[in-house]
C-alpha cells in the first residue's frame, strides 16, 4: 500500500506549488489605501 505513496504526493504537491507561485507573480498588486492625517493634530 505504501509503495511510493508519499513520494508521489510530494511530487504532485511541488508541481501544484510551482504553478501557484508562477500565477501569483503575474498578479498585479493592489495599492494600499493611505490614511490622510487631519491638518489640525488636536482633533
Amino acid at each position: 500500500m505504501a509503495d511510493n505513496f508519499l513520494e508521489r504526493h510530494r511530487e504532485e504537491y511541488e508541481l501544484r506549488k510551482a504553478a501557484w507561485l508562477r500565477k501569483k507573480k503575474h498578479l498585479a498588486r493592489q495599492p494600499k489605501a493611505r490614511l490622510q492625517k487631519p491638518d489640525d493634530e488636536a482633533l
